[in-house]
């Protein structure tokens, strides 16, 4: 049988052994773990509505010549690939024949030109001169038959005549009447309308002449091609001797010292956009960016994509931008400065201006709240109410982070970058 004292020290241990587990057991409940997260403060900065797209790039301006006429293709001024300015001659057709049917209509245009000099200088006045003589000479046969009318009348009265004389002059002084009417009425013709009719005609006569020696003219200058814009020569697809016609260009130009994107754009996004809107043009694969303006915002949709067409115009001066890339485009629609934001990444559950963050106080608990937004672009948010500027929000590890979690806050990897062994050698320098 064992003593009471023999079992005294087991009971202690075992009490001991008791209190111990279950002190432990109680401190571990009462610690939470903390999860970690990368944080960033709301902070006041300028934020930009952009619209984002793909384009194809045309010329500012370009020309595909086609000839006018059909020739052979004399001689070619310049290539593919050289500039050249509005006006210069860049090809001559063969003009031979054109030559001498312009020298052809320049002789009859002199013929009429003489024609109607002497016709206007020289016949019509001769006919009006002679015209005058005669209404003058039966303007003096009325006056003597009217006079010995007069006489014989006279005599008939007194019964010194017989009846048959005085009717003889009354016939002689009627007809005196109507040759003066008639040469007088053949006057007053030519001088109101013959003298018009035969400056006119011959007027005709030269005008029609001038005519067949522009169109003479025209047809050799179309043997002519000039550039009508400046630019680069970008094609060039005939041959000298080959036959021109007007079913092929000749020759293109292109002026590409500026550059229009042409994109196509939703409806919803099209209703930000304005004509003067800034932009910005990049190449794929390259950092590079090109400044832009938005030159037109077509007033109608695309039929086919119910779309909206939108150009975007830049300057390139150095020709990198060349006429048939796609490029990406970027609109400027909004700014608006002085604005509370957040990376995009802390926002939770955004949709249609709301959205829930997780803020971390001062105690290193993370704290969902809601919040409203305004922009929000791929990297920040803007933040309209719901939030102060210099709180904390999580923006990595926030999905699946209950409400009042203990957090503990890490720096970013590029922050938590050891030094380099230049950065080393540089201390060590120092030391």
């Amino acid at each position: 049988m064992n003593s009471p004292n023999s079992s005294t020290p087991l009971i202690f241990l075992t009490a001991l052994a008791v209190w111990v587990t279950s002190g432990c057991s109680k401190e571990a409940q009462e610690q939470k773990p903390e999860v970690a997260v990368q944080v960033a403060a709301a902070r006041q900065g300028e934020i930009s509505r952009v619209v984002n797209t793909e384009a194809v790039l045309f010329p500012i301006a370009q020309s595909v010549i086609t000839p006018k006429i059909t020739a052979p293709v004399k001689k070619f001024y310049v290539n593919r690939g050289e500039k050249v300015r509005q006006g210069q001659l860049l090809a001559e057709l063969e003009n031979r024949d054109l030559s001498a049917a312009t020298m052809d209509n320049k002789g009859a245009l002199d013929q009429a030109e003489a024609s109607y000099s002497n016709s206007v200088n020289a016949a019509l006045p001769e006919e009006v001169q002679k015209t005058e003589m005669e209404v003058q000479t039966a303007e003096q046969e009325l006056d003597a038959a009217q006079k010995l009318y007069t006489s014989r009348q006279e005599l008939f009265r007194q019964g010194a005549l017989p009846r048959k004389d005085l009717d003889a002059a009354a016939v002689q002084l009627a007809q005196a009447k109507t040759a003066y009417n008639s040469a007088k009425k053949h006057l007053e013709s030519l001088n109101a309308v013959g003298k018009q009719a035969t400056v006119k005609s011959a007027g005709g006569q030269l005008a029609s002449a001038r005519g067949k020696l522009m169109a003479a003219e025209a047809q050799l200058g179309y043997s002519r091609i000039l550039s009508p814009i400046d630019g680069v020569v970008t094609d060039r697809p005939v041959y000298p001797g080959e036959m021109a016609t007007n079913a092929t260009p000749l020759m293109t130009v292109m002026n590409i010292s500026q550059v229009i994107a042409k994109a196509h754009v939703p409806q919803s996004d099209a209703v930000l956009l304005r004509k003067g809107d800034q932009a910005s043009i990049s190449l794929s694969g390259s950092d590079q960016k090109f400044a832009a303006t938005v030159s037109l915002v077509s007033p109608a949709l695309d039929p086919n994509s119910t779309t909206v067409e939108v150009w975007v115009q830049a300057a390139n001066p150095q020709q990198q931008l060349r006429p048939g890339m796609s490029v990406q485009v970027a609109i400027t629609t909004q700014t608006v400065r002085n604005a509370l934001v957040i990376p995009a990444s802390a926002l939770l559950d955004a949709a249609q201006g709301q959205a829930n963050v997780m803020v971390v106080d001062t105690q290193g608990v993370a704290q969902q709240r809601e919040v409203k937004t305004g922009i929000v672009t791929p990297d920040q948010a803007q933040i309209i109410s719901g939030l102060q500027p210099g709180e904390n929000v999580v923006t990595v590890g926030a999905y699946g982070l209950p409400d009042k979690t203990k957090v503990k806050v890490q720096q970013p990897e590029s922050a938590q970058k050891p030094a380099s062994s230049e950065d080393k050698a540089g201390k060590d320098d120092k030391d």
